[in-house]
């Protein structure tokens, strides 16, 4: 085994080699501009890109004429929101939003608040789940958008999106989801799941960074978005600038796989994720699951180690590449927004660990990983006064703590 092994399968996935393998001859032979009319260099470009366009919109139950093709799954939230706040600004400037969206929902509807737009920030349940009765409660006549993520990147809870589209739906209000960890992984079929903005990305999926996708529903109702960026029409006028020919055809590759394979997938990752946990909780103890049992995604295992420190742990299992935290944001200490929005508590928040098994995580990987987290959970924990005082039976809640107000 190749020290270290990779569990940080929510943050990004390595390349499927049969992806690789449909990009190559787009960054030599057929290096065309798919917008070059006049010779067979563009148009073999453009069938290419055609054709991603088509994978993609199978695998989430869309039309291809629907796809609009973006640098990954930041800039499809980007234009959605912006896009319909621009557009659909005359109806009414409310957002109806949750807490434990990734920053890219967060920071856009932050910029939108700046602009005058009022945003309400849905609280989710203990386990990570946004209701369909608080999202029904939160609307106003002036909603003109929900924007609520299919399933969370962090703990892998898996939001009720189907009831929440219908809600919208019926009430007129157009819904966006943020379905970057859920395309490929669990079924995503945008008719039946009243879905009518919804973005994914090429590397959470074994495809190449810098591509993703954004879906904008054409019919009942038909979305309009805004530009936001400008200059030689492309995507329908949606999204300029030359296309990303050879990110494309992997992204688009990468879709058609993830059709035909979930199931294998799904049963893959779930399989070595609960002999994980289930082995993890009998040999540590003390160990708290965060997010939803019932509800959430096969791969993601999101842990809260009591009497540990997250960063010492993090540096005790070394050859283990895990996240504390959300990738996009972990390089700050602060514990994360997710957690604390599900009301973890602050030492249980910092000792808190997502381990990401994926279509090539090995069972002698899965071993290997959790002898490397005994060892280090154990050593820690002989530490800890802390430790010491549970294990003789004392209610640490109930400690007077010299010195502490």
């Amino acid at each position: 085994m190749k020290l270290p092994l990779y569990f940080d399968y929510q943050a990004t996935t390595p390349l499927d080699p049969r992806v690789l393998e449909t990009m190559l001859p787009y960054f030599t032979e057929e290096f065309g501009n798919a917008a070059s009319r006049s010779h067979p260099f563009g148009w073999r470009a453009e069938e290419a890109v055609e054709k991603a366009r088509a994978q993609i919109a199978s695998l989430i139950g869309a039309n291809a004429k629907e796809i609009v093709f973006t640098s990954g799954a930041t800039e499809s939230i980007n234009l959605a929101l912006k896009g319909v706040a621009d557009m659909y600004g005359e109806k009414g400037r409310h957002v109806v939003t949750s807490l434990t969206e990734h920053k890219a929902v967060l920071d856009t509807c932050k910029h939108l608040e700046k602009l005058g737009w009022e945003v309400t920030y849905l609280e989710p349940t203990k386990t990570g789940r946004i209701t369909v009765e608080s999202v029904e409660k939160a609307l106003r006549p002036d909603t003109v958008v929900v924007a609520i993520m299919w399933a969370n990147n962090e703990v892998g809870t898996v939001n009720p999106i189907r009831e929440i589209g219908a809600l919208c739906h019926a009430k007129g209000v157009l819904f966006l989801t943020d379905a970057t960890q859920a395309a490929g992984k669990i079924p995503v079929d945008v008719e039946a799941d009243h879905v009518d903005l919804l973005c994914l990305t090429g590397h959470k999926i074994y495809g190449p960074k810098g591509v993703g996708a954004l879906y904008v529903r054409r019919k009942n109702p038909r979305v309009r978005l805004t530009a936001q960026m400008d200059g030689g029409g492309h995507e329908r006028g949606m999204r300029s600038g030359t296309l990303n020919v050879p990110g494309i055809v992997g992204l688009g590759r990468a879709c058609e796989i993830a059709q035909a394979e979930w199931k294998k997938d799904l049963e893959h990752t779930s399989r070595l994720r609960d002999d994980f946990e289930r082995r993890v909780f009998a040999e540590i103890g003390h160990v708290k699951l965060n997010g939803d049992p019932d509800h959430r995604l096969p791969n993601n295992s999101n842990l809260s180690f009591a009497f540990v420190e997250g960063e010492s742990l993090i540096m005790g299992i070394k050859d283990l590449a895990v996240s504390s935290g959300s990738a996009c944001t972990s390089a700050s200490l602060e514990p994360s927004h997710v957690l604390r929005a599900m009301g973890v508590g602050e030492d249980m928040a910092h000792s808190s660990i997502r381990f990401g098994f994926g279509r090539f995580t090995t069972k002698e990987q899965v071993d290997f990983a959790i002898e490397q987290l005994t060892t280090a959970v154990r050593r820690l924990r002989e530490l800890s006064p802390l430790y010491e005082m549970a294990q003789e039976g004392i209610d640490l809640s109930t400690v007077k703590w010299q010195g502490a107000h």
